[in-house]
């Protein structure tokens, strides 16, 4: 007992010792280095304490288009063009490309590239030509430097862009800032397009993200969450019909928006047993579109046999304008993941995926 309290006493004064030590220390002296968290969306040329670069992967490509590649440790990965602010590549951790890019892609300024992720952006009443809209597609977009962007995104490897409008953008010109936030991390892409109204009066506007996924054969494909709605079919002169389908499968040429849409859709690939998981927000509408082969051999920048391994599933806002007044921001997002198909009494079950079954 008496050597229990002998030890009890010297720790006591050890500990209470270290803070008699700490008032004569000076603290003007003490250099402490900075805690930087790796999650941190730098930007090119962003300094994190005043002496430290850490530049983007910024690269020119073969075509001469500047490149940014975004990398996750698990090692998936995302390449975007500034050109077009386009996703033309996203491959998981098993190097798979999960997006579709058209074999006769023209990779040329000026000309659209027909593959991958794209914002389209449209005055409102052009929406017939939303994704040729070459406002957004066919223009070179920008770093983002804006001091105080979207905070940054925890695990994420992100590139902030922005386009800004110039007087030939639209029919009524207007002025405006896009911008687009694209973060990668395991098994996930995520976009967050941003448009601010910088004109003295409002404007209203269609918008797109038209997603092009890669796919084993369309005609193995089927989507679901879309059931029982309204939709427009682009084909029949944009005429108003509601689905009757437990779920939409293909076998030929598809031009649809449906209205309405969840937040969350399936694209159930039977062959690959993957799922595409395509959740959104503030974009209520969703493009369905694949060619199928006659219409395929029509467009110039697409693969005579291309259509049976893609299929574009978009988010979009197209139904009801979104209006803005000046100096507002409208937001938009979409998580684009992937998980292996479930099977339930041999059917891919997509509840699983939409509802969270288990």
């Amino acid at each position: 007992m008496l050597l229990w309290c002998v030890v009890m006493k010297m720790k006591l004064r050890s500990f209470f010792g270290f803070f008699d030590w700490l008032q004569f220390v000076d603290w003007r002296r003490v250099k402490v280095k900075p805690l930087v968290s790796n999650s941190r969306a730098f930007r090119l040329g962003e300094s994190i304490d005043n002496s430290i670069q850490m530049p983007l992967n910024v690269f020119k490509d073969k075509d001469g288009l500047p490149r940014i590649v975004l990398t996750d440790p698990n090692g998936s990965s995302a390449e975007v063009l500034l050109y077009g602010g386009q996703i033309v590549s996203w491959k998981n951790q098993r190097k798979e490309e999960l997006l579709f890019m058209s074999s006769k892609a023209k990779w040329k300024q000026h000309k659209a590239i027909r593959g991958g992720i794209s914002a389209c952006f449209a005055r409102f009443g052009d929406v017939g030509s939303l994704e040729q809209h070459g406002m957004t597609i066919n223009r070179m977009w920008s770093l983002d430097r804006d001091p105080s962007p979207l905070p940054p995104m925890d695990n994420h490897s992100s590139v902030d862009l922005i386009l800004k409008s110039t007087g030939v953008d639209l029919k009524k010109p207007h002025s405006f800032e896009l911008r687009l936030r694209i973060s990668l991390s395991a098994g996930k892409l995520i976009l967050i397009p941003r448009v601010r109204n910088t004109d003295n009066k409002p404007f209203s506007f269609a918008f797109s993200l038209c997603n092009y996924l890669s796919v084993s054969d369309i005609s193995e494909v089927r989507i679901e969450g879309l059931e029982t709605l309204d939709y427009f079919d682009n084909l029949v002169n944009r005429s108003r019909f509601t689905e009757q389908a437990d779920a939409i499968t293909f076998d030929g040429e598809t031009d649809r928006v449906y209205l309405s849409s969840p937040n969350k859709i399936a694209i159930i690939d039977h062959e690959k047993k993957r799922t595409f998981v395509l959740q959104k927000n503030a974009l209520p509408d969703a493009v369905v579109w694949n060619p199928w082969n006659k219409k395929a051999k029509a467009l110039p920048d697409l693969g005579d046999e291309d259509y049976k391994t893609m299929l574009c599933v978009n988010s979009a806002a197209i139904d009801v304008p979104i209006l803005l007044k000046p100096c507002e921001e409208w937001k938009g997002y979409q998580e684009l993941s992937t998980v292996s198909s479930s099977y339930c009494s041999g059917q891919l079950d997509p509840r699983r995926v939409l509802y969270g079954f288990h």
